[in-house]
């Protein structure tokens, strides 16, 4: 199966920016069960999103976060894609506190 690749941007420092991105796994896991298992600045993730299978890794660096994820076929290539980046980008914007994230 083919792979999704992301790469968001963000100003936050790396430190921060991992919080974040700590706290929309941790927010997956209780709504959808996914697993996230950290290594470094590293994640490896994998359960449903949505009813979609996603095994993904994601790396947090100063200025981005990238990685990739399972591609869901064609039919649902952009969603997933559009998904992933949104929540993200959400989660990595510097206006958002991060004690308002959910």
């Amino acid at each position: 199966m083919g792979k999704i690749r992301l790469d968001i941007p963000h100003t936050l420092d790396k430190a921060e920016a991992r919080q974040r991105v700590e706290k929309l796994l941790g927010y997956w896991s209780k709504k959808y069960g996914l697993t996230a298992a950290w290594a470094g600045d590293s994640a490896k993730l994998s359960g449903k999103v949505m009813g979609i299978s996603l095994d993904a890794d994601l790396a947090v660096h100063d200025g981005k976060v990238d990685g990739e994820a399972t591609d869901p076929g064609f039919l649902l290539r952009d969603q997933a894609k559009k998904y992933l980046t949104q929540k993200l980008g959400h989660y990595l914007d510097p206006t958002r506190p991060l004690g308002e994230l959910d």
